[in-house]
């Protein structure tokens, strides 16, 4: 079962201070950039799209095919913006990465420029994890004193400047044009498009934003051909990926593998579900993925596949829960975050999620009726599409999606005039009423 792991991005991270230079290059680190210095960027450009790396940062957009969007004939700078925001409940892969091995991120963010043409590259990391912005910006300071970065990069003459920029911790600035405004020091709230980044990003200029796992594959697609990255995977979904297991599984983490790999194998690696529970429910990639339930054990996951379960793959944060879980009680939970972390810029968001959450709370407490489960059904119709990001959309996903795996549990809160489980009658919580 442990040949399905397919260790590339994390393969060092076991490595005696491997967040290191000199750790990273015993390894063969940065020795992609001499073999991309050696190809035209536009080659570049299409060793990615030959390869098929789609983002890993939720949409799984073709990385390649993004790059290409750049109008090379636009004559103001190009830009590379690293999206390294992560902040969703249940998403755990960019920041023990940049933890683990920031020059794997580094000589990445320096290969794809050149690819883009762009001198000036920043990582936009959440504020709140001081540690890894400190290791990513001595990584940064070890790559310019190594000449990996600054003028004549190994004598290419291409040269590029890096920032680390530290953003101000706002579950919004994790879309991609509100991370632009926090980059440009503006309230990070969604821009209308178009434009488009591509064509006016940072500073009204074109911009590619990428996500750190995206970024950090790239040098070992050069390094290992295009052909060796879309070998792995699926037809359509191609390459590996790092799965984050939280919850109730013996022993969580990241697991990485070739996409289109399944739950049960990744259950299964992870040493089972804790003992004596059963899994109740899952989602495929993050709290803003509709919920998926055992019946969806073997979908391969994948785009395609779990866009076919009713889902999405998103960020791969694979979040397990078992039997004593409410269900009512997690949505309720994550409704919280994402009317917490609005930006307020457009009506459906800002009103929209704090009505899900007033009649959520409801529902939780066991008061209204079962008419209120059409009405959350109704708020989240209204929500789902009209607002100016996708954080609207992700709040209306775990609710819809549970209250169609899960009807009954809802209308079990209303019977018993409050939650049905009792954290009280045993370890595994029982129903009131059934023996512990």
């Amino acid at each position: 079962m442990t040949d399905t792991l397919t260790p590339v991005l994390t393969d060092n991270w076991d490595a005696e201070r491997a967040w290191t230079l000199a750790a990273y290059e015993e390894r063969g680190g940065y020795a992609a950039l001499d073999k991309a210095f050696a190809m035209a960027p536009d080659d570049v450009i299409a060793a990615v799209k030959e390869s098929g790396l789609r983002g890993r940062g939720g949409a799984g957009f073709p990385t390649g095919m993004k790059w290409g969007f750049i109008p090379q004939d636009n004559p103001k700078p190009k830009y590379l913006v690293v999206n390294a925001d992560e902040s969703e409940p249940g998403t755990c892969k960019d920041i023990p990465l940049m933890m683990a091995s920031p020059h794997t991120l580094v000589e990445g963010v320096i290969v794809s420029s050149y690819a883009i043409r762009a001198n000036t590259a920043f990582i936009y990391v959440r504020g709140e994890v001081l540690h890894v912005i400190r290791r990513l910006q001595r990584a940064v300071q070890e790559a310019y004193l190594a000449g990996h970065l600054g003028k004549n990069i190994h004598g290419s003459g291409y040269d590029l400047d890096l920032i680390v920029h530290a953003g101000a911790g706002a579950y919004i600035c994790g879309e991609e044009t509100a991370l632009l405004e926090g980059l440009e020091g503006r309230r990070g709230q969604p821009r209308l498009r178009p434009p488009f980044p591509a064509v006016a990003g940072l500073y009204a200029s074109p911009t590619v934003i990428n996500n750190v796992e995206s970024i950090a594959s790239v040098p070992s697609i050069i390094t290992n051909g295009p052909a060796w990255f879309a070998s792995m995977g699926t037809e359509k979904s191609q390459g590996y990926g790092i799965f984050s297991l939280s919850g109730h599984v013996i022993n969580p983490g990241q697991y990485e593998a070739p996409l289109g790999i399944t739950l049960r194998e990744l259950i299964d690696l992870a040493g089972g579900m804790r003992e004596g529970h059963e899994l109740k429910f899952w989602t495929p990639g993050g709290s803003s993925t509709p919920l998926l339930t055992p019946e969806h054990l073997d979908v391969p996951l994948d785009f395609e596949s779990v866009g076919a379960a009713g889902s999405m793959l998103g960020t791969r944060a694979l979040q397990l829960f078992d039997e004593t879980t409410c269900v009512v009680r997690a949505v309720l939970r994550w409704t919280e975050f994402y009317k917490h972390e609005s930006c307020g810029k457009c009506t459906p968001c800002r009103e929209g999620t704090w009505w899900l959450t007033q009649t959520m709370a409801r529902l939780e407490n066991g008061q209204g009726s079962e008419a209120d489960l059409d009405l959350l059904l109704d708020q989240c119709d209204n929500i789902l599409g009209r607002s100016f990001c996708a954080l609207g959309d992700g709040a209306t996903s775990p609710i819809s999606s549970s209250i169609q795996h899960f009807r009954d549990e809802y209308l079990a809160h209303l019977t018993h005039g409050g939650c049905p489980f009792d954290p009280a009658a045993s370890t595994a919580f029982a129903p009131v009423g059934a023996p512990a």
